[in-house]
This record gives structure tokens, sequence and C-alpha cells, in this order.
């Protein structure tokens, strides 16, 4: 049984950064795509960002996009996100997903995903 276990959320004024972590408890992610998503209160689960098995290929959200970085640790099978110039509309709990095999043009959809962490809560104030 695969988990994703994310941390690094927390409470942020607008403007400042958070770091989010996802570490998987499978013995290597080398070729799995590795994504993040966001559900705000009252919205639909949001495509935020995901990179491929080596880290060559990233792909962003249009809100996200130029504000955060994803990237990859395989040896500590982890991925993080990187968040910066942070808005009140970040706001949302945040998932780390996993896919195993589907082709990157649909890496943007929640329901390419093998595996899914628990989320983990980014406040961003006013």
């Amino acid at each position: 049984q695969v988990q994703l276990v994310e941390s690094g959320g927390g409470l942020v004024q607008a403007g400042g950064t958070l770091n989010l972590t996802c570490v998987a408890s499978a013995r290597t992610i080398d070729n799995w795509k590795m994504g993040w998503f966001r559900q705000a209160p009252g919205k639909e689960r949001e495509f935020v960002a995901v990179i491929s098995g080596r880290g060559a290929l990233t792909l962003y959200g249009d809100s996200v996009k130029g504000r955060f970085t994803i990237s990859r640790d395989n040896a500590k099978a982890t991925v993080y996100l990187q968040m910066s110039a942070l808005k009140v509309e970040d706001t949302a709990i945040y998932y780390c997903a996993a896919d195993t095999n589907t082709p990157w043009s649909q890496l943007h959809l929640g329901s390419s995903y093998d595996y899914w962490g628990q989320g983990t809560q980014v406040t961003v104030s006013s």
C-alpha cells in the first residue's frame, strides 16, 4: 500500500512563501509522475503542478505559473512545492498525487492519478 504524506502547510501572510513536502512510502518513485492539486472550500479540485519521473518536465496551472516551483528528489522519494508571492486565493488544502502510467497530456486531470495524500492546509491571510 503506497502512502503519500504531505507536510509544510500553515498560515502565511500574502506575499510570503511556503514550502510543501510530499514523501512517498514506495520503494522507488523514479518512474512516477508526481503532482500537486488543491481544493478550496466550496470549489472544485484544481491542478497546481506536475513533474515527470526524472524531473525533466514540469507543468503548472495558470493561476500559479511563475510563483510556484515543483521539484523532486527521487533518492528520498520526495516531491516539493515551493510557493512564493502567495495570494489570499491560494488558500486551500494541498494534495500530493502520484501517477504510474498516464500520458503527460492527461496529467492536469485529477482522475489520472493513482495515489493521493491526505492533504495539508495552506492559509494565506491578507
